[in-house]
């Protein structure tokens, strides 16, 4: 028994060190990897242009300048203001964990919303300046639609209907198995935010019914005007444009794609005329037919002017 009692403290003290070791070995990496990203994002910073803005979004579509309406709607927003920008694509998120985001002068502010009031406010712009109460009122209204209902139905339609079948691998650059991999982290989520938020209770004919109407109302609205007030565009174009983008060039083959090149056919014209004015290097700011590295998540083409290169 005492060999036994002996054996047994041995291995105890020998497991508690051994314990200790490892935790001493994890710990000594966790601070390693702070310190790491620490001294990584301050030589990047460092890098930075002064009175530039760092765009932090995550990649470039094959159609679009970005997946998502919100990096788009800010990128136009920079160049209708004449705002110096330069772009960094990553997955890296905000310290609110959102995206897209930016720094400027030290200074970060993420949501794209509350980027162009600061930006509006630090800045001195006013893209809205020959708006009188009532038409800024009334974009406000138009805005909060596009950014809401036909933002949601965006989703809906990606990762709810996936009609046609083919839809992510069309319009995504990243190669099959990175899709995969996305629907299988994306779906469930969304499944799940759709019905909380709502869209997700409707049936398909529900939901493209509604849509639908949103754009009759934006497509009677616009009439013949070249942007949605007049001749002069403003602040809320950068909202509506990123919105129908996406639905003018990242669904192909999708109902909604054939309803607005038929029956709406004044916000096909619409986005066409926002991009060939805040836009001459569209082509060089989208993957077209590049495909992306394997297993590459974020995807751009080293033609895009915009990048931070150094």
């Amino acid at each position: 028994m005492a060999i036994v009692s002996w054996a047994w403290d041995t291995w105890d003290r020998s497991h508690h060190n051994t314990s200790l070791a490892i935790g001493g070995v994890a710990a000594a990496a966790t601070i390693s990897v702070i310190v790491y990203k620490h001294l990584r994002d301050r030589y990047r910073r460092s890098k930075y242009p002064k009175d530039t803005v760092i765009l932090h979004q995550v990649g470039r579509g094959r159609f679009v300048p970005s997946m998502s309406p919100f990096p788009l709607k800010l990128e136009t927003y920079l160049r209708m203001a004449s705002i110096k920008y330069v772009s960094v694509h990553s997955l890296r998120l905000s310290r609110s964990h959102r995206t897209p985001w930016i720094e400027y002068n030290g200074e970060v502010v993420s949501d794209s919303g509350f980027i162009i009031e600061f930006l509006n406010e630090r800045l001195k712009v006013n893209l809205n300046s020959h708006l009188d109460a009532t038409e800024k009122a009334i974009a406000r209204a138009f805005r909060e639609m596009v950014e809401e209902n036909l933002c949601w139905t965006l989703a809906y339609i990606k990762w709810l209907d996936k009609t046609p079948s083919n839809l992510l691998t069309t319009i995504y650059p990243q190669r099959t198995v990175v899709i995969w991999l996305m629907r299988k982290a994306i779906e469930p989520v969304m499944k799940k935010t759709l019905y909380l938020q709502g869209i997700g209770r409707h049936t398909r004919q529900e939901v493209f019914s509604r849509v639908e109407k949103d754009f009759l109302a934006l497509s009677a609205f616009l009439g013949n005007k070249a942007y949605m007030f007049g001749n002069k565009p403003s602040e809320e174009d950068c909202s509506i444009f990123a919105v129908l983008a996406q639905f003018t060039w990242n669904l192909p083959g999708t109902n909604i794609e054939t309803f607005i090149k038929g029956d709406c056919k004044n916000l096909e014209e619409y986005c066409y005329r926002m991009k060939e004015r805040f836009w001459p290097d569209w082509e060089q700011c989208i993957m077209g037919d590049q495909k992306s590295a394997w297993f590459e998540f974020v995807s751009y083409p080293m033609t895009d002017p915009t990048l931070l290169r150094g």
